[in-house]
């Protein structure tokens, strides 16, 4: 076994692979780059090596830096996580001939099934059932246009070297696959370098469901079942689960038993991933192939009960693996939850800036569910822009899928940030959606079932009586510590502008009774004093946790996906409060504002300058995603708020017009 191992990577899966080597004695050295000193991998690893700028290109993708750590540490192998250069056959060959241990799968695999045209010839050949589709070069629009007619559409257009959600149209007729033929290919050689293209027949509705594979260098593979990677938005995951609830027992074994012998046609000998798309029928087709640890690996560890990141060490020193196909089987079923630094409110946008407040839901056995945060920040971290602006992996086990999802419910609840935007809300909304718990999903979800973007969900009538108790007793809470002697009893609580009659007092247990609307609620076990942002507590014997905030003129609560400004006034001073005029929004029509904290590519207008609608007017970046900013109508330039290369926060004037 090794005795020290080298990790080309970063952030959450840089600890990740940190907490396995701990447990099997093997020390670690951690490469970083300048946006990644003190991290919470760099405090972890046993040596660290600074390889350069923050930017990717000039740090974590240049092999002979990572070559010249191995070197510099007395590293034996290199563990190169997920992204970077964990799919670079390249890099692998070039480890090899150093004389030094990949951790992941042979060159050859890699290169096998890193390239989408190969790949799909290796399947078709090993059994594995496959798009209709064409996998060969096409030459021109005129051909693509008959190969898809003969497919029949609608038709998939996709860059052959493509990945991360680029260079992928969808055509519905003979003009959509013009225009988009020829917009994929323009894509594909400015993002890969790489402008073939292949054609294969879209799935209408599809679900996308993935096989883990686990093989070793003498030859022995194994499928560890499905998870489900439906809940995507731009093509990127975002809620991930295992099992699938689509597959029945039949379908699983067929899928895992040509996930297997694709893995067998390349003699691959690590943790892999086989990706299918599924059609709600059961029906399924080959997509690709990872040659790499996944983001979501924890789920499939959760009911498996394998450690992934140990079994592809493992293999890697040459052992034989340690079991068998029929050693194997699903318990209970895990969600996965991708926590982002990015404001739903906003369109999804980059969310970049200080972690202030960062608390964790607790891990380990809850009573009725598990926890697990693989997190690569802390509290007052910085999410850099970058790189990816994932803050978490939160995931839940439970026995049932039910019990996974009221697990991940909870465990949301009991996740606090703040400092800049983050996706739990939207999280948290999905667990409390029927259709999600229904298990109907599909790749169009959040599309579906968000037409119009995010903007939370209205309280339900359970929430409410969280929202009401929690106001109560924070007031009765600050009341006592302000030694206010009037000993009320009699309040109006507003939620927003809705009015309910409440009253309190203490049973013999001594805990909190609410009398609201003629209704008597018990809260008990709570666990808040001022300046937490977390409020715990048990309401009705069930139990829940609301973020809290105070307000100048009340409190600022949030549940799940619903949030509101809870008010706790005498009955006199709510009357007058519902009276007051509701706050008219400032008119920003003649404002460019910033959508999210990032750096100013370009701003191609100067004061003076008269723009017509629809035209650039500011380009900001953030964690390699671009935003083009247009104008919304014609106008005459008044003033220009920033330039290129300037930082800019969320909500900064860009350009004003007249």
């Amino acid at each position: 076994m090794f005795k020290k191992i080298l990790i080309a990577n970063r952030g959450e899966i840089a600890v990740r692979i940190i907490k396995t080597c701990r447990k099997m004695g093997i020390k670690t050295v951690l490469v970083y780059s300048d946006a990644d000193a003190g991290s919470l991998a760099c405090e972890m690893a046993d040596e660290t090596i600074h390889i350069g700028p923050s930017p990717a290109a000039q740090s974590y993708l240049i092999q002979d830096k990572i070559v010249d750590a191995v070197r510099q540490s007395g590293a034996e192998a290199v563990h190169p996580g997920f992204g970077f250069l964990s799919e670079n056959p390249v890099f692998a060959r070039r480890l090899e001939a150093e004389g030094i241990t990949f951790i992941g799968p042979n060159p050859h695999a890699i290169e096998a099934m890193g390239d989408k045209i190969t790949s799909k010839k290796f399947a078709a050949e090993a059994g594995v059932s496959t798009v209709p589709g064409h996998m060969g070069l096409i030459e021109s629009t005129e051909e693509a246009v008959k190969i898809a007619n003969e497919i029949g559409y609608p038709v998939m257009i996709k860059a052959s070297a493509g990945g991360g959600g680029k260079g992928i149209r969808v055509a519905h007729s003979d003009a959509d696959m013009a225009e988009g033929f020829a917009a994929v290919k323009a894509e594909a050689l400015t993002a890969f370098g790489d402008d073939r293209v292949f054609l294969e027949k879209f799935i209408v509705n599809p679900r996308h469901i993935e096989i883990q594979v686990l093989g070793d260098k003498h030859g022995n593979i194994v499928s560890l079942f499905d998870r489900e990677c439906s809940i995507q938005r731009r093509n990127q995951k975002v809620i991930e689960e295992a099992p699938s609830p689509l597959l029945d027992d039949a379908t699983r074994k067929a899928m895992g038993d040509q996930a297997v012998a694709l893995a067998r046609a390349v003699n691959y000998d690590s943790a892999g991933t086989v990706e299918f798309v599924a059609g709600q029928d059961r029906s399924f087709y080959f997509l690709e192939m990872n040659t790499r640890l996944q983001v979501e690996h924890p789920v499939t560890e959760l009911i498996t009960g394998v450690d992934l990141v140990e079994q592809m060490i493992r293999s890697a020193a040459g052992e034989t693996m340690a079991f068998k196909q029929e050693d194997l089987s699903i318990n209970g079923w895990a969600i996965e939850s991708r926590i982002y630094a990015e404001d739903p409110y906003r369109g999804f946008l980059p969310s970049i800036g200080r972690l202030v407040r960062y608390e964790q839901p607790e891990e380990g056995d809850q009573g009725g569910y598990t926890v697990r945060n693989d997190s690569g920040v802390r509290e007052g971290d910085e999410i850099s822009m970058f790189y990816d602006p994932m803050i978490a992996k939160l995931c839940a086990w439970g026995e049932t899928r039910d019990a996974a999802v009221e697990g991940m419910a909870r465990a949301l609840e009991d996740t606090h940030l703040s400092g800049l935007g983050h996706n739990v809300p939207f999280l948290s909304a999905v667990m409390d959606q029927d259709r999600f718990k229904s298990g109907q999903l599909s790749t169009s979800y959040i599309k579906d079932e968000f037409p119009d973007g995010f903007r939370g969900l209205e309280p339900s009538e359970a929430q409410k009586d969280i929202f009401i108790t929690v106001a109560a007793a924070m007031n009765e809470v600050l009341a006592e510590q302000a030694g206010d002697p009037s000993e009320r009893t009699d309040w109006t609580v507003l939620i927003n502008r809705e009015a309910h009659a409440v009253s309190l007092s203490y049973d013999e247990a001594e805990d909190l009774v609410i009398s609201l609307d003629e209704r008597d609620l018990t809260l008990s076990e709570i666990d808040w004093r001022p300046g937490m942002a977390q409020f715990r507590a048990v309401l009705d014997e069930e139990p829940f946790t609301a973020e809290v905030k105070r307000a100048p003129d009340g409190f600022d609560i949030r549940h799940r996906a619903a949030r509101a400004r809870v008010r706790v006034l005498t009955p006199r001073a709510a009357e007058m409060y519902q009276r007051l005029p509701e706050k008219v929004a400032a008119d920003t029509s003649k404002l460019v504002l910033s959508p999210m904290p990032g750096l100013v590519v370009d701003i191609p207008v100067t004061v003076g300058q008269e723009v017509k609608s629809g035209e650039t007017v500011a380009i900001i970046e953030a964690m390699k995603m671009q935003n083009i900013l247009k104008a919304e109508h014609d106008g005459l330039v008044k003033a220009v708020g920033a330039k290129a290369g300037d930082p800019v926060a969320a909500d900064d004037v860009l350009v004003e017009f007249a």
